[in-house]
């Protein structure tokens, strides 16, 4: 492998390589959500409105945000998992077919993230794989077969922290979302965006007494293999695990 692909990625990336954008061809946009599996249940999630008040020092969070590995034994409550989804990727407001406004920013307000969770204790809710549907604020289970956490915990280097979690955020991209707009430069916001994302998770987490650790190293094939997804037109970008403290 060539030593200098990071660079070579930065320098094909730059604004003097982008061609004509398949927006600017008057190619259709990219749906913003993935499709929702018609065989499958929808879980209903607590709404916005219902959340606890969170009265914060927002100086005083920023402190505490650290990577924490170690959870205590409780389970999130399904209103706090809720809380947490909606402060990663919440949709305040869509124009149907061409954009969705969220909590947090994206490039082009394109938001090219899916979230994928595994769930170990999480309270009212089967442990298993879920996928969050933003637009419609509700969960959809994925694969609950009892090996899958073990299975997700390999992916990710054998991190052991990620089966001891209440929750482990899994972030994966659509690169056609961006692309569409900012051609292949789009691959930089990708990674910027998943920075945006997580960055609210941790400090939300505080908030809730929960410790949250990022996560990059995870084998990518493995990882896009157990969500059934095919690495190249839709992959795993970042994952986070969260827990009580």
């Amino acid at each position: 492998m060539d030593k200098f692909i990071g660079q070579e990625f930065m320098d094909k990336t730059r604004y003097a390589y982008i061609q004509q954008t398949e927006q600017l061809q008057g190619v259709p946009q990219p749906p913003l959500e993935l499709e929702v599996d018609p065989a499958k249940p929808l879980i209903d999630l607590p709404q916005p409105e219902t959340f606890p008040e969170v009265r914060i020092n927002l100086l005083e969070f920023i402190e505490l945000r650290t990577s924490v590995r170690q959870y205590a034994n409780k389970s999130l409550s399904l209103a706090e998992l809720a809380y947490l989804l909606w402060c990663t990727q919440g949709v305040k407001g869509v124009i149907p077919g061409k954009a969705t406004f969220r909590t947090v920013p994206s490039a082009g307000a394109r938001h090219a993230f899916e979230t994928y969770l595994l769930i170990n204790h999480v309270e009212d809710l089967t442990p298993g794989l879920y996928r969050f549907l933003a637009v419609e604020h509700k969960l959809q289970a994925v694969d609950l077969q009892p090996g899958i956490s073990g299975e997700i915990t390999a992916a990710g280097l054998h991190q052991q922290f990620i089966r001891s979690s209440a929750v482990t955020f899994i972030w994966t991209a659509v690169p056609a979302r961006m692309n569409w707009k900012y051609g292949e430069r789009g691959y930089r916001y990708l990674h910027l965006d998943a920075g945006h994302v997580c960055q609210n998770l941790y400090l939300t987490a505080e908030t809730i007494g929960c410790g949250t650790c990022a996560i990059g190293a995870f084998d990518d094939e493995q990882i896009n293999s157990i969500l059934g997804i095919d690495g190249k037109d839709h992959f795993v970008i970042y994952m986070a695990a969260v827990g009580k403290k």
